[in-house]
Formats: structure tokens, C-alpha cells, sequence
């Protein structure tokens, strides 16, 4: 039985009736996986829309590079609104309930979303190049430079995951049948060359592209350390941004390249078979990844830190005497072309 026969049965709309597929895995597994991503979508929710509205009610969180981080927020947010919510409820009937509509809706939702994402983070990388590694501090980054760059990456996103709703590539089941994503596993000419084109150009490019940008981040910092230099406040501040959304960029890395290796052996080896419920896992990762960026941000920036407690607290910070003094520094700091310092 084929990925597409087992979602087939779910949309025999002429009986009015809605035929379960077989069972890949005991009904309290599917009733786990729902309880997991029931907790993963009520932190992404809170804690992205914390992001934006926090970032746009303080005028000094509104930095160029912070309208990446606030796209960064809504692409997290669409996933989990779009995508984990539906698997959800998917979850917790224990089979695929949606029909076709919900198939596509998801998988597009997901994968579009995601792969925003994705490239948002890539811009994030391109921008650190150009602010930190800039020659005698002539190059600035602007709002028009942001939010170009916030454009790009939802164009990108949408001219690669809009074809399979035209018939080159499909959204199809996957893993444990709960949720659907781009059909890996048809071998058809037509839905190879997607997958291939999808990969390269959604998945390597902005990974390269994050890679290099990074790579040479890290080796002029090493420079900078080397000559002594840094050790005032805009170049440590930036420094500390750079790493701040390294490890943004790493958390989200590890929860995708997974589920990328895997679809690739997929799609390189079509015949071979993967229990459903281990190819479920990489899956859920990337689900989970729409938690940690806020997470970091929140943890790594240290006025960020210094708008959100107050403002969860109803005005209140019970560590205001402990920031007292970082926050003069950082009030000296601040720049139009750098992130809110960490």
C-alpha cells in the first residue's frame, strides 16, 4: 500500500463517511505525541507573540535587525497556528480526520512557513556580515535593508512551496499518518525534480548560506580577539549579538537537519522502508524547533530581558537592581545598525 492509497480512503466523500487508515502505532502513542505538541504549541504561541508585541510596544527594541527577529515570530507562528495545532487534533483522534484540503493546508502551512523561516535566519546571518565584519564601520543596516530582506524570504519561500498545489510535487501522509508534508517518497520523474529543486534551492542554499556567512563572522572575531581589539562596548555588544543568534541558528539546524537527511534518503533510495514511527521522529523536531528561538532570545538578550519582565510582571522586575548597571552600558551601546545588545 502507497502513501497515496492510505490517504485515499480518508476522502470517500459519496457515503458521507470518513474511513480511518490502518493502524501504525498503539492508540497511546498517538494520544502521547498529541500531549507533547499540545505543550510545544501553547509555549510557541506565548511565547512568539511575546516577541512581537514586546519588540513593537518598546521604542528601543526597534532596531533594524529586530524586524528579522519579529518575522522570525510570525514564520513560528504560522507553523504552530497551521501545522502542529492540526496534528494536534489529529493526534488525539489517532488517524488523519482532515481529508485532502487539511492534508495540503498543513503540509503548505508547514513547509512554507518553515522555510521562511529559514531564509529569515539566512538574512539574520548576511546582516551580522555586513554590521560586524564592515570596513571602518562605513556600512549601516537600514529599515529598507530589513525589510528587504524580510521579503525576500517570504518571496523565496512562497515560489518553491506553491508549486505542488499545481500539480509539480504533492503534499502527502507521512510518518505515523498524522500530518502531511511534500510527497518524499513518490518516485515519479515529475515529483523527483521537485523534491531536488525544493532541497537545493529551500534547504541548501539558505544552510550554505548561513554557514559561510557565519564562518566568516567567527574567523574576523577571531582576529579582532587576536589584535586586542573589542574590547569596547559596540564591539563586545556585537559580538554578543553574533553569538546570541549562532545559537539561534544552531538550535534551528538541529532540529532540521535531521528531518532534511532523512527525507534525502528518502528520496535517494525510494524502495527502502523506515518504521513509521522512527521516520515520526525527525518530523516532530522540526515542529518543536517554533519554541527555542524565543526561548534564546529572551534568555540572550539582556534588554530584551529588561522590556518582557515588566512587561509579564504588570510593571514589575524583581532583578531591576540586579540590571541596574548593564543597562547603562547598554544604553551607551545602542545603535541603529545593531540588535538591542545581549
Amino acid at each position: 500500500m502507497t502513501k497515496r492509497d492510505i490517504l485515499q480512503p480518508m476522502m470517500n466523500f459519496s457515503t458521507g463517511t470518513i474511513q480511518p487508515p490502518k493502524v501504525l502505532m498503539p492508540r497511546i502513542g498517538y494520544t502521547i505525541l498529541a500531549i507533547i505538541m499540545a505543550i510545544f504549541c501553547a509555549a510557541s504561541i506565548f511565547l512568539n507573540i511575546t516577541v512581537i508585541v514586546v519588540t513593537f510596544r518598546f521604542r528601543q527594541l526597534r532596531h533594524p535587525i529586530n524586524y528579522s527577529l519579529v518575522n522570525l515570530a510570525v514564520a513560528d507562528l504560522g507553523v504552530t497556528i497551521l501545522g502542529s495545532l492540526l496534528t494536534v487534533e489529529t493526534n488525539a483522534v489517532g488517524y488523519f480526520n482532515l481529508g485532502r484540503a487539511g492534508c495540503v493546508i498543513e503540509g503548505f502551512a508547514v513547509a512554507f512557513f518553515g522555510i521562511a523561516a529559514l531564509c529569515t535566519i539566512a538574512v539574520i546571518a548576511v546582516d551580522r556580515v555586513f554590521v560586524v565584519c564592515r570596513p571602518m564601520g562605513t556600512l549601516t543596516f537600514t529599515h529598507k535593508h530589513a525589510l528587504a530582506g524580510i521579503a525576500v524570504s517570504w518571496t523565496w519561500s512562497l515560489i518553491w512551496n506553491t508549486p505542488p498545489l499545481f500539480g509539480w510535487g504533492s503534499y502527502q501522509l507521512e510518518g505515523v499518518e498524522t500530518s502531511c508534508a511534500p510527497d518524499w517518497y513518490n518516485s515519479d520523474p515529475v515529483n523527483m525534480s521537485y523534491i531536488i529543486c525544493f532541497f537545493s534551492f529551500c534547504f541548501a542554499v539558505p544552510f550554505l548560506t548561513i554557514v559561510v556567512s557565519y564562518g566568516y563572522l567567527i574567523w574576523t572575531l577571531k582576529q579582532v580577539a587576536k589584535l586586542g581589539v573589542g574590547e569596547g562596548g559596540t564591539s563586545k555588544a556585537e559580538a554578543q549579538v553574533s553569538r546570541m543568534v549562532l545559537v539561534m541558528i544552531m538550535a534551528f539546524l538541529i532540529c532540521w537537519l535531521p528531518y532534511a537527511a532523512f527525507a534525502m534518503m528518502v528520496v535517494a533510495n525510494p524502495g527502502m522502508y523506515i518504521n513509521p514511527i522512527i521516520a515520526t521522529v525527525p518530523m516532530y523536531m522540526t515542529k518543536t524547533s517554533t519554541v527555542y528561538n524565543p526561548i534564546i532570545y529572551i534568555f540572550m538578550n539582556r534588554q530584551f530581558q529588561e522590556c518582557v519582565i515588566p512587561f509579564l510582571c504588570c510593571g514589575r522586575n524583581p532583578w531591576a537592581e540586579k540590571s541596574v548597571s548593564s543597562a547603562g552600558t547598554v544604553s551607551t551601546t545602542s545603535r541603529k545598525d545593531q540588535v538591542a545588545p545581549a
